[in-house]
C-alpha cells in the first residue's frame, strides 16, 4: 500500500481505539455523577441529531476542499471538544447543558469528518487496489471496535473517567497529525451555491439505478436492523446469560466482520456488487438464531456467519461507489448514503419497545428478519445491481 493510505489507516486505527475509550468513559461519568439513563440519552440524542443535520454540508464541504483539510479542521475541534469533557468531569463540575454542547460541537465536527475521509480514500491507493483498501480499513475499524471498549474499561476502571476522555482526545490529534501528512491532492471543481451543490449529488445517485435502488434498500434494512439491535439485547439478557452473553455474542460479531473482511481482500469477483447483496443475504442467519434454536450457541454460530457477510458487503458496497462514482462528488453522494442510515436506525430503534409489547418478541425479530432477506433480494432485482462490473466505470453526467 502507499505512503499515504499507511497515513490514513494509521490515524484513523488510533482515533477508532479512542472513541471505544469515550464510548466506556462518557456512560460511566454520567451515571456516577448523578445523570442517569435520562441524560445519558439526552447527550446521545443531541450527538445524533447534530450528525443528521450536518451530513448533507459535510459531503459538500468535503467536496469543496481538499478533503484532508476538512478531517484536519474536524480532528482539531473533537480534539478541543473531547478535552472540554475531560476537563469538566476531572474538576468534579457535572453540567448537562454543557456536555450536550460539546458533544453537538464534537458531533458536528465528525459530520464533516466522515465524507472528507470517504472522498479521499481512493485517492491514496490505485483503482486496482480499493477492494483491499477498503477490506483493510473494515479489519482494521472491526478490530478496533473490539480493543478500544476493552482497553476503555480497563483505563476508566483504574483511572477514571477523565482518562478515557483524555485518550480520546489524544487520538484526535494523531489523526489530526496523519491527515496533515497526507501529500495527495485530488481535482476540485468551481463553487456553486450550496443546495444547488446537494442536488448535483443527489443526481449523481438519481441516474445509477444500483446506487438509488441500493440506498432505498439499505433504509428499510435499517429500519429493520434498528428494532433487532434493540430487541436481541433483551433476549440475550432474559435468555442467554446476561451480561456474560452480550460480552460473548459482541466478540463474535466482531470476528465474523473480521472474517468477511479478509475474505474481501482476496476474494475479487467481476461483479462485486452482485456479490456483495448475495453476502448481506446471510445477516437473517443472524437475526433468526435468536427466534430458533434460540441457544447461545446458535447465536453465536449465527453472528459469526451474519457479520462475516454484512462486512463483506459493506466492502463491495463503498468499492462500487469508489470505483463508479466521480472523485469531485464522493463526499456529497457518501453523505447522502449516511443520512439514510442515520434517520433510519433511530426509527427503528424506536419502534423496538411498542411491537414487541404488542406482537411479542419473537414475531417482530422474525418479520425484521424477513425484511432483511427481502432488502437485499430486491436489490438482485435491479439490472445495474446484478450487472455492475469491477474496472468498467459508469459515465456520469452531472449537474457540477
Amino acid at each position: 500500500m502507499t505512503r499515504d493510505f499507511r497515513l490514513l489507516a494509521t490515524g484513523q486505527a488510533l482515533s477508532w481505539v479512542g472513541n471505544g475509550f469515550q464510548t466506556v468513559a462518557l456512560a460511566v461519568a454520567v451515571v456516577t455523577a448523578g445523570g442517569g439513563a435520562g441524560d445519558l440519552g439526552l447527550v446521545m440524542a443531541t450527538s445524533v441529531v447534530t450528525m443528521l443535520c450536518g451530513t448533507l454540508f459535510g459531503g459538500v464541504w468535503a467536496d469543496r476542499l481538499q478533503p484532508q483539510r476538512v478531517m484536519v479542521v474536524s480532528d482539531l475541534v473533537r480534539m478541543i471538544a473531547t478535552a472540554g469533557m475531560a476537563t469538566m468531569f476531572a474538576t468534579g463540575g457535572y453540567h448537562l447543558a454543557l456536555l450536550c454542547a460539546l458533544s453537538v460541537v464534537s458531533a458536528g465536527a465528525g459530520s464533516f469528518f466522515t465524507p472528507a475521509m470517504t472522498a479521499i480514500k481512493p485517492a491514496v491507493v490505485p483503482a486496482g487496489r480499493r477492494q483491499q483498501a477498503n477490506a483493510t480499513l473494515s479489519m482494521l475499524q472491526t478490530a478496533c471496535g473490539i480493543a478500544g471498549p476493552m482497553a476503555g474499561g480497563i483505563t476508566v476502571a483504574a483511572f477514571g473517567a477523565p482518562a478515557g476522555f483524555a485518550v480520546n482526545a489524544v487520538s484526535f490529534l494523531a489523526s489530526l497529525v496523519a491527515a496533515v501528512s497526507i501529500r495527495v491532492r485530488v481535482d476540485r471543481g468551481a463553487r456553486e451555491p450550496m443546495l444547488r451543490e446537494l442536488a448535483a449529488g443527489w443526481h449523481e445517485i438519481r441516474i445509477r439505478d444500483w446506487l438509488i435502488g441500493g440506498l432505498f434498500g439499505a433504509t428499510v434494512y435499517h429500519i429493520a436492523n434498528g428494532m433487532i439491535l434493540v430487541l436481541v439485547q433483551v433476549v440475550a439478557v432474559e435468555r442467554l446469560g446476561g451480561a456474560h452473553a452480550i460480552g460473548l455474542i459482541a466478540a463474535t460479531e466482531g470476528l465474523g466482520g473480521f472474517l468477511g473482511a479478509a475474505l474481501a481482500m482476496r476474494f475479487r469477483p467481476r461483479r462485486l456488487l452482485r456479490a456483495g447483496w448475495l453476502a448481506l443475504l446471510l445477516m437473517p442467519v443472524w437475526a433468526m438464531a435468536y427466534v430458533w434454536p434460540g441457544t447461545l450457541t446458535a447465536v453465536l454460530a449465527g453472528a459469526m456467519i451474519g457479520y462475516c457477510g454484512l462486512i463483506f458487503f459493506d466492502v463491495a458496497w463503498e468499492t462500487a461507489i469508489q470505483d463508479n462514482v466521480p472523485q469531485r462528488m464522493l463526499g456529497r453522494v457518501s453523505s447522502w448514503d449516511y443520512l439514510t442510515s442515520f434517520l433510519a436506525m433511530p426509527i427503528g430503534n424506536a419502534l423496538a419497545g411498542p411491537l414487541s409489547e404488542r406482537f411479542g418478541t419473537d414475531r417482530v425479530l422474525t418479520c425484521c428478519a424477513v425484511v432483511l432477506f427481502a432488502s437485499a433480494a430486491s436489490q438482485l432485482l435491479i439490472r445495474g445491481s446484478r450487472n455492475l462490473t469491477r474496472g468498467v466505470p459508469e459515465p456520469s453526467p452531472s449537474l457540477v
